[in-house]
């Protein structure tokens, strides 16, 4: 993805409530909010306009992050018509400042997103179906690229539905795969910029540690895994069925050993360093 300079700015001084993003030699502009102030996010002149839109938050029945996105010619309608959907808390809609955004090409966009967001595998996809829409050669590759701009702000904005889980580590410290192994079992991951990745095919105990139990995080993620279907049993082992993003080496670690685990010195690499000291290298 290449470099970008974005202008951020935030309406009330404040990160988490109304601001906007726009990204330099773009067309595009961002527009983002809570949902408790929808109505200062409506008000703008940008909401008039037809663009895509993500409303994002946490299914009540799953207790997973949960992405809804939608396509409209008037942002400010089609989002008022969301308010009986209680699973979003935030918004976040792009729009074109030379309003070149026809209806074919935000249906494409809602159809590309749509397939993204579900590839991504972060957040569960609230949508029934998607329409898309066929566009010329010469149109399709400009919504490519606004589609690229929209994965470089999103996670500026706080919205992370895009990035997929797994993705190729690029930095120093996250091209290192590390292991993780217990009881003749093998776990492998590396660090990624939210946390750290166990990748598909790596084992985990199938029995948690008696004292798992005084530590309910432990219990309570790995039955989320195996209930999933992220964790299947696999013989006397449990088996990751795909990549699975952890908020911290430590978080993966307790997963891989059924009870408490020091990720930095669970994890290390190839030649035998902890995460620990090779972090202090």
């Amino acid at each position: 993805m290449p470099t970008a300079t974005i202008k951020l700015f935030l309406v009330h001084g404040d990160a988490k409530r109304l601001r906007t993003a726009e990204l330099s030699n773009w067309t595009g502009k961002a527009i983002a909010g809570p949902r408790s102030e929808l109505d200062g996010v409506l008000a703008r002149d940008e909401a008039a306009k037809s663009g895509v839109y993500f409303l994002s938050g946490i299914d009540s029945d799953s207790g997973k992050s949960a992405v809804y996105v939608g396509e409209a010619e008037s942002i400010r309608d089609r989002l008022r018509s969301h308010l009986d959907k209680d699973f979003w808390n935030h918004v976040v809609f792009f729009i074109s400042k030379d309003e070149n955004l026809t209806k074919a090409h935000i249906r494409y966009l809602e159809g590309r997103l749509i397939e993204q967001a579900k590839l991504a595998g972060r957040a569960l996809v609230m949508n029934g179906q998607s329409s898309g829409a066929k566009l010329p050669e010469s149109d399709r590759e400009d919504m490519e690229i606004f589609l690229e701009r929209i994965h470089q702000l999103m996670p500026v904005l706080g919205a992370d539905a895009l990035l997929p889980i797994g993705l190729a580590p690029e930095g120093h410290a996250e091209a290192q795969i590390l292991i993780c192994e217990i009881k003749g079992l093998k776990a492998t991951g590396h660090l990624t910029p939210t946390g750290f990745v166990v990748l598909k095919g790596s084992h985990a105990v199938l029995k948690e540690r008696a004292s798992a139990h005084q530590y309910p995080y432990t219990l309570a993620s790995r039955n989320r895994l195996i209930e999933d279907g992220t964790l299947a049993q696999d013989g006397d082992h449990l088996t990751f069925t795909r990549d699975t993003e952890f908020s911290s080496p430590s978080a993966a670690a307790t997963v891989v050993h059924g009870g408490s685990a020091n990720g930095l010195l669970a994890w290390k690499n190839k030649s035998g360093k902890t995460l620990k000291e090779l972090e202090g290298a």
